[in-house]
């Protein structure tokens, strides 16, 4: 089988892949990606349809969700609700650090990392005839009326954050790693096939002879390995493919003009 090296592109997100292309039919038939290039595509499920819209732009998009966001946009402020930030919808924080951390091709604002505490009050149950019953109340606004007694409740509680329980990490506490780092969304340790429809898995020498039977690929001579870079063009041709398409590393690859 040929081979080609990278062709330029935007290498500064340091990621790649090694795609085997049959020139004859003109497809991508599989690809060979580490950890990272599957972190970046596993992290395309956690952004918000309006980022997708942001990052593809509005005329782009497949169906009625551009004309959406678009609406929403030019909405005058006298429609909004005084306590909507239309930036929260606009721009929602993407709660996948694949995506907004500096190795990322999409480089998007990282989310907030803590929420506020919240304040508790509970009522004051020593001027109370029945405290124990009064201390199983609590609020989140202070001076609503005890339920037991109908003292107001103004003395501030103190809260205790539990911790995670092993394997109820969410996708907000995966950070986007190399090697064979437990961070990121996948380990390290192998190479994953990546199929022309996205789908992943991980790689062996069996399963590589699999595929070929399963395209029935004749000419062994007219399959080419290509190593292709994927910088921020490439990133967003993935995610619009993606949302359009089951052909997506031909359309993106094969479909785009060499770079150099």
């Amino acid at each position: 089988m040929a081979s080609d090296t990278p062709c330029g592109g935007e290498a500064s997100s340091g990621l790649s892949m090694t795609l085997l292309v049959d020139t004859k039919a003109q497809r991508v038939l599989y690809a060979e990606a580490r950890k990272n290039v599957v972190d970046f595509l596993f992290s395309l499920l956690g952004l918000p349809v309006a980022t997708a819209v942001k990052l593809l732009g509005k005329g782009s998009m497949v169906g009625s969700v551009g004309n959406l966001y678009a609406s929403f946009e030019q909405l005058d402020d006298t429609y909004v609700q005084a306590d909507v930030a239309k930036d929260a919808l606009l721009s929602p924080a993407v709660l996948s650090p694949a995506a907004s951390s500096n190795s990322s091709v999409f480089r998007l604002p990282a989310p907030p990392s803590s929420a506020q505490p919240k304040s508790f009050f509970r009522c004051n149950s020593y001027n109370c005839n029945n405290s124990s019953s009064c201390r199983t109340y609590v609020t989140e606004a202070s001076g609503t009326r005890c339920p037991n007694c109908q003292n107001e409740m103004k003395t501030a509680c103190g809260y205790v954050a539990g911790a995670p329980e092993q394997g109820t990490q969410n996708v907000a506490g995966a950070v986007g790693g190399g090697g064979g780092s437990s961070k990121g969304f996948v380990q390290g340790v192998v190479t994953y096939t990546v199929m022309d429809d996205l789908t992943v898995s991980p790689m062996s020498s069996i399963s590589s002879i699999t595929l070929l039977n399963r395209f029935a690929v004749k000419d062994l001579g007219a399959l080419k390995e290509k190593t292709v870079q994927l910088g921020y063009t490439e990133g967003l041709a993935i995610l619009k493919a993606s949302l359009q398409s089951k052909t997506v590393l031909t359309d993106v690859f094969i479909g785009l003009k060499p770079a150099c």
